[in-house]
């Protein structure tokens, strides 16, 4: 009978020609849970094309989005030491190496320098991937450096913040990058330079109360989360309920922090603008 067994040949697919979907083809937005091509939403700068949402993105796609074409990175084999011998579950040293496997990075943050639209900047970027984009002494010692490097080359600066804050394994050592980067960005507006903060979801803690709010110009994408601790860590502090929409940049902007909110796929196109009047 005709029910047991197959009549017509050609039509199904054998199983030598069935072919594997590729990793990472879709991609499913955090937002409004539609799922795209990725190939779409990397042409829209990593931002949903349905609800507009800025997805977390690190310094290779930032860079990107900046550079004309192609960039210099700066000071990249800096790694961080153990002064304090910490150990956790781990030894410190040892989730370093470990994190530096898994990611491909040597830290939180990158350096890297080039023309955005024809004008020189060096901008450095923070990973939050690394160990949550914690700062420690490499993320001081990169901002100290890159301030040197635009002093020297007489070129404007860009920090992208993306962190939870200080790193706790480096203690002090980690507190005391505040108090430096703090210094060097004074010097580079002794020298009459501009710099820039980008603030990103999520930019929290001792970045926060650092550098990320010492730019000539603070900006940042909209819907990112800016503060120092977190909305769990206030409201059960102040024991009250924190209004709608609470730590966004938007609430950030109508209280005075921020200058203005961009749109990642007008970034470019404005900060090349604002450097060409700025220097």
């Amino acid at each position: 009978m005709a029910w047991f067994k197959r009549e017509t040949q050609g039509i199904f697919t054998q199983t030598e020609e069935k072919k594997e979907v590729p990793e990472g083809l879709w991609f499913k937005c955090g937002s409004c849970k539609t799922t795209i091509l990725t190939d779409d939403v990397h042409a829209n700068s990593w931002v949903c094309p349905k609800c507009d949402y800025h997805l977390r993105i690190g310094s290779d796609e930032y860079f990107e989005i900046l550079f004309d074409n192609k960039y210099t990175e700066l000071d990249a084999n800096l790694e961080a030491a153990n002064p304090l011998e910490f150990v956790d579950s781990k030894p410190y040293s040892d989730r370093i190496k470990a994190t530096q496997k898994s990611t491909g990075l040597k830290d939180s943050m990158r350096t890297a320098t080039g023309k955005v639209d024809g004008v020189p900047m060096t901008v450095c970027c923070m990973d939050f991937n690394f160990i949550g984009g914690s700062m420690g002494a490499v993320v001081g010692e990169k901002i100290a450096r890159a301030v040197d490097h635009c002093i020297a080359n007489r070129q404007a600066l860009m920090i992208i913040s993306k962190s939870g804050g200080a790193r706790m394994m480096e203690a002090a050592f980690s507190l005391m990058q505040m108090a430096k980067s703090s210094a060097k960005l004074a010097q580079l507006g002794r020298e009459k330079l501009p710099y820039i903060s980008l603030m990103t979801d999520p930019t929290t803690g001792g970045v926060t109360a650092s550098y990320a709010m010492l730019g000539d110009f603070n900006i940042s994408e909209p819907g990112a989360m800016i503060g120092f601790a977190g909305p769990r860590v206030i409201k059960e502090t102040i024991k009250r309920d924190l209004p709608k929409g609470f730590q966004t940049a938007e609430m950030v902007q109508e209280t005075g922090f921020l200058d203005f909110i961009v749109h990642r796929k007008e970034l470019k196109t404005k900060i090349a603008h604002l450097l060409r009047m700025l220097m």
